[in-house]
């Protein structure tokens, strides 16, 4: 039943454009990769216009559990229009539930649940959404970029490197509001675990010196040099080498820990073991891998060749490209190549994120030419430099 609600209920978000663009969780065409995709476009551009940028990754303790069912129902009828029948199911869905704790064979009393929405549950993702979506408008009052996956919240701003200690003042208000936003509708920003990071050119530097800390709530938090943003990992510098260093530790892991068994399985088993435990973790938000050097690829195309060796017991003097044709795996490279065509390919289908698609346009020459016939010509509107050449925005189109 909650799959049928979920279906009828976002067909109606979606029709009607309620559901907040900056959010990519639990919507289809949407994912941590083309939120991570945004964020870095963005910065990266920057960067190439002789800015700095600020990036501060909240996180909020508990967020599912704390939901107040009265609230939630009050924005599913005022804020998205569900009334009637439809919002008498909602309430008949959040109320009346109990919890109780079993160890062993004892088991606590059983409580009532005034708050959250149901652990496991196909619909409480997208009503954690729902609840949330005014914090979006409160961070757009303050002119800041933000883009959030769940209860992942990334708030960005880019200034040029005299203005820093404004942007770091703008951005504190900022999240003193979301502060109070979050008490006033029983939510708590863990500050232990937000991050911040000062992203910057080496070649950039500070009229004033450079600042360290920036207060969240009331706490001092030091810029790190990098951070674990859903998944891929940033350093200041926008360099990938500390997340593809992190990849190729836990994918050997994994083969190491396949291989202890290599000798009991199939070929076609050890290659689904592989795929799911290996080659999933190569492929993870690879589209940002975009223009990294040569001798950061190698270091994966190492890692796929042993998985190749693996699954057919190759020698490792045997030369790769055979296997990986036997396999039908694509190469490191083309396998970047191939997500940056599939996201780039939905734009012409008006399926990609809208996000993404603002940086995109249809070119249109001033006057008529042999390309004007051709309804795929897009162009980007920004010129690649030192850091360009990675975004999103050219290498879309370099593919």
């Amino acid at each position: 039943t909650e799959k049928v609600v979920l279906q009828q209920l976002l067909a109606y978000l979606t029709e009607h454009k309620l559901i907040c663009p900056s959010q990519s969780a639990y919507r289809p065409h949407h994912s941590t990769e083309t939120a991570l995709l945004k964020i870095t476009n963005d910065i990266l551009l920057a960067l190439d216009s002789g800015n700095v940028s600020l990036l501060t990754l909240l996180d909020l303790s508990a967020a599912f559990d704390t939901i107040d069912h009265c609230i939630l129902l009050d924005r599913l009828q005022h804020m998205y229009g569900i009334s009637g029948t439809a919002l008498s199911w909602f309430s008949s869905y959040l109320t009346n539930r109990t919890q109780s704790v079993i160890v062993d064979d004892h088991i606590s009393q059983v409580s009532s649940l005034s708050y959250g929405v149901p652990q496991g549950s196909v619909l409480g993702p997208i009503l954690f959404i729902l609840y949330t979506k005014p914090l979006s408008d409160l961070i757009q009052c303050h002119s800041i970029e933000s883009q959030s996956f769940a209860d992942d919240t990334q708030l960005q701003v880019s200034v040029p490197p005299s203005n820093i200690q404004s942007a770091i003042s703008s951005l504190e208000t900022c999240l003193s509001d979301i502060q109070t936003w979050m008490l006033e509708n029983k939510l708590k920003l863990n500050n232990d675990k937000t991050e911040a990071l000062l992203l910057r050119s080496s070649s950039k530097s500070f009229s004033v010196g450079k600042p360290t800390t920036i207060s969240v709530c009331g706490c001092e938090i030091s810029f790190s040099s990098s951070a674990r943003n859903l998944g891929f990992y940033i350093r200041d510098d926008m360099s990938v080498e500390l997340h593809i260093k992190n990849v190729c530790r836990s994918a050997y892991s994994e083969l190491r820990r396949i291989s202890t068994i290599r000798h009991l399985l199939s070929v076609d088993s050890t290659k689904t073991l592989v795929s799911a435990f290996v080659l999933s973790r190569l492929d993870y938000c690879n589209s940002l891998l975009s223009g990294c050097s040569e001798h950061l690829l190698e270091k994966l195309k190492m890692v796929q060749n042993s998985a190749a060796r693996l699954v057919l017991k190759a020698h490792k003097r045997d030369h790769v490209s055979p296997l990986l044709r036997t396999l039908h795996w694509l190469a490191i490279q083309a396998r970047i190549e191939y997500k940056l065509s599939t996201l780039f390919h939905s734009f012409f289908f008006d399926t990609a994120p809208v996000y993404l698609s603002d940086f995109l346009h249809v070119y249109s020459p001033s006057r008529q030419l042999r390309s004007s016939f051709d309804k795929n010509s897009t162009h980007s509107a920004h010129k690649d430099q030192t850091f360009g050449h990675r975004s999103f925005s050219h290498a879309a189109l370099s593919v």
